[in-house]
């Protein structure tokens, strides 16, 4: 299995109660959510398979906990055989902080146009329903359901040296960078949260980000 090297971290917390804790509820929420979420999940994939040509599920090479990759599974929101050289370029750019200001006017970092997102998309975008099929990321132990969120490979390939201290967890569904500012967070600002929730992490953090997300996606905060 393909690693990606990790610098060590300033500060390395290894707790094992805190660890199990966070299993045991990840896996009983997933376990518990997915006789409410299959009939969802159904709706979901009937309608974009209605609404566009194309898979259902967007598959794609994420890196994990110490740098291991996972493919993981999100339902797909974007027109099928889409050219993503530009989305690559503006990732690059992202997470680089060379970004001279592309936000889409609402001070939103968008990497790809309104027009490329199928209209099935837009509202599974809206209503993060999209990130769902990552109920099996979690249940796999790829995932956590609280954590920072996974890049692609060739993010990471750009990552400076203490960004990679996001790399010390398992990834999440959400994050504390997910219930402050979402997209309009520049990376080094997503990272510094990343870094707050590590070296602060807790279950009473967890739960409170897991409140916060669900909250936020009802209020129709979901994502831009």
């Amino acid at each position: 299995m393909e690693l990606v090297v990790v610098h060590r971290p300033r500060v390395i917390l290894r707790r094992k109660g805190y660890q199990i804790a966070k299993r045991l509820i990840d896996l009983t929420l997933s376990l518990l959510a997915l006789p409410f979420a299959l009939p969802v999940l159904l709706i979901c994939a009937a309608a974009i398979a209605l609404d566009s040509l194309g898979p259902v599920f967007f598959v794609q090479n994420r890196v994990g906990k110490g740098g291991r990759r996972f493919k993981l599974y999100k339902f797909r929101t974007m027109r099928h055989n889409l050219d993503t050289a530009g989305h690559r370029v503006f990732m690059k750019a992202f997470v680089n902080g060379d970004m001279d200001d592309k936000t889409n006017g609402n001070g939103v970092y968008k990497p790809f146009s309104d027009r490329q997102v199928t209209r099935v998309g837009r509202i599974l975008r809206k209503t993060s329903l999209d990130e769902l099929p990552q109920l099996i990321n979690v249940i796999r132990g790829e995932m956590s359901l609280v954590g920072p969120r996974p890049n692609v490979p060739w993010e990471v390939e750009e990552y400076r040296g203490w960004h990679k201290e996001r790399l010390e967890v398992l990834p999440g569904i959400t994050g504390l960078a997910q219930i402050n500012g979402r997209s309009s967070n520049t990376f080094d600002k997503i990272v510094r949260y990343d870094i707050v929730y590590i070296e602060n992490r807790s279950l009473k953090m967890d739960l409170k980000i897991l409140w916060e997300t669900v909250t936020s996606v009802v209020a129709g905060k979901g994502a831009h």
